[in-house]
């Protein structure tokens, strides 16, 4: 049984690598070239037309069908001279993948390639084979991709690949795009409003995001020998080696050169592709790295991760490489997150979490950070469910991650900013700037991009120009916690304009109703508040206190999804109805259920067919070895040790696998999705899994290295 992991290994140590040479050591001469880019449309279309669909990505405005046989005409054309011959409509189901169909523009009938307005603007996929919740039925097959002018066209392969939404012929989203672009939508009219009490000239709010994607390298041929990474992206086995991380050597170290090579070939074409990587280093665990880009509208960064994680995948095929996305693949070491750095900015281009030179706006900018502050201790709970699935549990709250709690850091000077600001009395207006100085507000402007230390063990952090969202998992579409993000947010900020507008309807002069409405929210949402160490068992203990949830599973945290609450805010901003949110609830319950079911089910079969039968083996070996020492009159007290250590966790190992699989078979016969998948958790996941894999590990520490059937961790993690 171990000769896949000799071989394996065998292969390894013969690798080599070649080196990746860029098309231009300029990165300008190639950036975008595969886009259907704004110049390339400007260049391309006639005048009337681009402003068309300039209008249409600028103000949402719809594109009519004689416009879109116009855009369909140039687009065919330049991807044609490229080399293209399909095209596809390219969406986000909710599946955590995205999907496409491929189509010829060669027409046998007609003898040449065609591509109409129509095929550009709407495509019918099979709503019933994607994860719709009970919306479709298998004989009610309808649904549709329609075009979402927002996001640039691009070439993928020989594709040109067409960003859509994707909905049920009844028009409820199946996909993660839709309720983003309502959210943002929401957010944008909000905080327009917001602005306006400070500059009359703004009429946009654009939301922003730069996503730092974390991941894990493996060889292929290890990765292959993996039954369980193979299935479920994550070692269900596995010792701990010698050396970890704990030297703390990897971060920002020397990156390999293999690995070097992957990095340059994905960058490579992720720039072609006109996503704006900028950064790439070494993580804090061996074999963890890092890639992030530069900000950009929120809607195109969240397609661009999802296209970015698919080129990395591909790229890695090419090197013999394995990237493994899932949030915790190795017990014991730093898991992988995806930190979402998020801000709002004008159309006059003044980013809203930036502080001034000046305490006018620099109250501004109180305003947008008081009231995220004041959204998050309201809506904790949700920020909770958009984050939760059964692979980001098992990094939340473990030693370098963000726990379950969600709390906002903003360090120590802005701290004491909103403390003094909260403890001032009410304040008369006199001239000039003297309100300013009396609340303290002026001491603002002293204030430098990166005030603070940073807190990485916040989930929800301030961090200079930005919210940065650390518990978002590295496997995870952020669409959806981006989409509720900026739906709590756009509530929040209606809630606040509207209790400015009640006290300047009392007379009260517009600087001081919002200083007063700031210092009430600064008191009222002070729990959520936390600069210490979010990791420590003191915190949890006091956040218990603070009244601030912490769920530590997905099927509790997804509750909170489907509240009354969660669906009137929902439907109030027309983000997603309550059957949409419910259809979602269902499958991303029924997506942990399959989860813990595959990952029950491979450590059962590990556990059955390599790692006890290796066991057996090596256990009758030390059997016959004890034999012929006795036989000899030599001691053998060491070999009968091990003989009973090793038959100890086999017969555990054994007869918790057994236990698990009918327990399994019997939760599957319930009914109700959510109680199915509580039990799962706390019958299946929580009462087996840590034991079962203890029994193994054991094993693995006892049996001969010869015949362990499993690459380790050394050699996964330390072989490249």
């Amino acid at each position: 049984m171990a000769h896949l992991r000799f071989n394996a290994l065998d292969i390894v140590s013969k690798r080599t690598t070649d080196r990746i040479e860029a098309p231009s050591n300029k990165i300008s001469d190639y950036f975008a070239q595969d886009v259907f880019t704004l110049d390339q449309m400007k260049a391309t279309l006639a005048p009337d037309v681009f402003k068309k669909v300039s209008s249409a990505i600028d103000k949402g405005k719809k594109i009519d069908m004689e416009t879109a046989d116009q855009i369909a005409s140039a687009v065919k054309a330049w991807a044609i001279t490229k080399g293209v011959t399909h095209y596809t409509h390219w969406f986000q189901p909710l599946t955590g993948s995205t999907a496409e169909k491929h189509d010829s523009f060669f027409n046998a009938q007609k003898g040449i390639e065609v591509f109409a307005g129509s095929m550009l603007v709407q495509q019918e996929p099979d709503a019933s084979s994607f994860p719709n919740g009970g919306l479709r039925t298998t004989f009610e097959a309808r649904g549709y991709t329609a075009w979402d002018p927002s996001s640039p066209m691009f070439i993928f392969g020989r594709t040109l690949c067409i960003p859509t939404i994707f909905v049920a012929y009844t028009g409820e989203a199946l996909d993660h795009k839709a309720p983003l672009l309502k959210a943002v939508e929401a957010v944008d009219q909000a905080a327009t409003k917001v602005v306006q009490l400070f500059d009359r000239n703004v009429n946009r709010v654009n939301a922003s995001l730069g996503c730092e994607q974390e991941y894990f390298v493996v060889d292929k041929a290890l990765f292959n020998a993996r039954p369980d990474l193979l299935m479920s992206g994550r070692t269900l086995f596995g010792h701990n080696p010698a050396r970890g991380q704990q030297l703390d050597d990897h971060y920002f170290g020397s990156i390999p050169s293999r690995i070097y090579n992957y990095m340059k070939d994905f960058e490579i074409e992720c720039l072609k592709l006109g996503i704006p990587i900028s950064t790439r280093h070494n993580e804090v665990a061996p074999s963890q790295f890092e890639a992030a880009p530069l900000f950009e509208d929120i809607n195109v960064a969240t397609d661009h991760n999802s296209l970015m994680m698919d080129v990395m995948r591909r790229v890695a095929a090419r090197h013999d490489l394995e990237v493994l996305f899932h949030e915790k693949p190795f017990a014991g070491l730093n898991g992988s997150g995806k930190h979402n750095n998020w801000s709002l900015i004008t159309n006059t281009g003044v980013n809203l979490f930036q502080p001034s030179n000046s305490a006018r706006e620099n109250l501004l900018f109180l305003v947008f950070l008081v009231n995220t502050i004041k959204a998050v201790a309201e809506n904790g709970d949700l920020l909770r469910a958009s984050i939760a699935s059964a692979s980001n549990d098992h990094r939340l709250g473990a030693n370098e991650a963000p726990p379950a709690v969600m709390s906002v850091f903003i360090g120590s000077q802005l701290t004491a900013v909103l403390d003094e600001l909260e403890e001032k009395g009410n304040i008369k207006i006199d001239k000039g700037d003297n309100m300013y100085m009396k609340l303290g507000i002026d001491k603002i402007p002293q204030i430098i991009l990166d005030n603070t230390d940073r807190n990485r063990t916040s989930p929800f952090a301030f961090t200079g120009n930005k919210f940065e969202f650390r518990a978002v998992g590295s496997d995870q579409n952020v669409a959806q916690p981006m989409s509720i993000l900026n739906l709590i947010m756009a509530e929040q900020l209606n809630e606040f304009h509207k209790e400015v507008k009640a006290e300047m309807q009392k007379g009260t002069d517009k600087k001081i109703a919002i200083v007063n409405i700031l210092r009430k929210y600064i008191k009222d949402s002070k729990k959520v508040r936390f600069e210490g160490d979010g990791y420590s068992a003191d915190w949890e203990k006091e956040a218990e206190k603070r009244g601030l949830p912490n769920v530590k599973n997905t099927p509790r945290a997804l509750e909170s999804f489907v509240s009354e609450k969660s669906k009137k805010l929902f439907a109030k901003h027309n983000v997603m109805t309550p059957e949409e949110l419910e259809a979602r609830n269902e499958i991303y319950l029924e997506n942990y259920i399959m989860k813990i079911q595959i990952e029950s089910r491979l450590m059962g079969d590990i556990a059955l067919n390599q790692i006890i039968p290796t066991a057996v083996k090596y256990q009758n070996t030390l059997a016959q070895n004890a034999k012929n020492l006795s036989a000899l009159k030599l001691d053998n007290s060491e070999i009968l040790k091990n003989i009973e250590l090793i038959s100890g966790y086999t017969k555990d190992l054994r007869s918790m696998v057994h236990e698990m699989i009918e327990k399994r078979k019997e939760l599957n016969q319930i009914d109700d999705t959510t109680l199915r998948a509580a039990k799962y958790c706390d019958e299946v996941k929580e009462t087996y899994f840590d034991k079962i894999r203890y029994a193994a590990d054991k094993l693995e520490l006892y049996v001969d290295d010869e015949l362990w059937p499993l690459p380790k961790y050394r050699e996964l993690l330390f072989l490249r």
